[in-house]
């Protein structure tokens, strides 16, 4: 049971940064909208968040599976 409360905790935290990393990103697109000099830096920028929040689902999803594996058998 306990391992069952520390997988919430720890997959509520990744989804978590992954909210704060897609909003971060998207901070990034905003600012490059009213600042068309520095657009593609910040673009760049919004994107190396977005892959940032794409990699904690990854890792969120992952470690889901490992979980339910041994459960399936």
């Amino acid at each position: 049971m306990n391992g069952q409360i520390n997988g919430q905790a720890s997959g509520q935290a990744i989804l978590e940064n992954v909210r704060r990393y897609r909003g971060i990103a998207s901070l990034y697109r905003q600012t490059a909208a009213f600042r068309p000099g520095q657009s593609w830096s910040l673009l760049e920028q919004a994107q190396d968040w977005e892959a940032r929040a794409l990699s904690e689902l990854e890792s969120y999803f992952a470690a889901r599976m490992d979980y339910a594996a041994p459960l399936a058998a």
